[in-house]
């Protein structure tokens, strides 16, 4: 079954947010940091992120420094112009998209400067790195927001 078709995997989610944080919360992390690139690796051969692009649709990545200068050159435009035209500052004072869903967002779910993507769109959903663990707050909105967070966490809490 493709999971990122599951018509239910939101309700679910929200629905064992308490069963996934006692989960987190009790996990062995070194243990679990060693399972996660199967895990990882299993999650995306079920769920195709072009069929959902939800974290497009609706959160902003971060964009750092690095990501600013790579994107305005790719798109051929000051880095000033950059921030002015797509950019705003948040609540923890990053650079986020001024809008949802993200701008380069393409109508088929494909990003218009996924070579040059922000690092945090290239890492996410973190289901292959320490950042599962070490950021459960993060992990437990993400499995709201992705189809292999969800699975991965309803995998391993049971």
């Amino acid at each position: 079954m493709d999971w990122s078709k599951d018509p239910n995997w939101k309700k679910k989610s929200k629905d064992k947010k308490k069963q996934f944080r006692r989960y987190l919360e009790n996990v062995n992390e070194s243990a679990l940091i060693r399972q996660l690139p199967a895990l990882h690796e299993e999650a995306f051969e079920k769920i195709h992120c072009l069929d959902c692009a939800n974290c497009c649709k609706n959160h902003s990545p971060t964009f750092k420094t690095t990501d600013i200068k790579r994107i305005s050159k790719f798109l051929a435009i000051k880095e000033s112009d950059f921030i002015e035209t797509y950019l705003k500052l948040d609540e923890d004072n990053d650079f986020v998209v001024k809008q949802s869903p993200c701008v380069f967002l393409n109508n088929d779910n494909t990003c218009r400067i996924y070579d040059v993507r922000p690092s945090d769109c290239a890492r996410f959903p973190y289901t292959d790195e320490d950042v599962f663990v070490k950021r459960k707050q993060l992990t437990l909105v993400n499995s709201g927001v992705c189809p292999a967070v969800f699975h991965i966490l309803e995998k391993l809490s049971g």
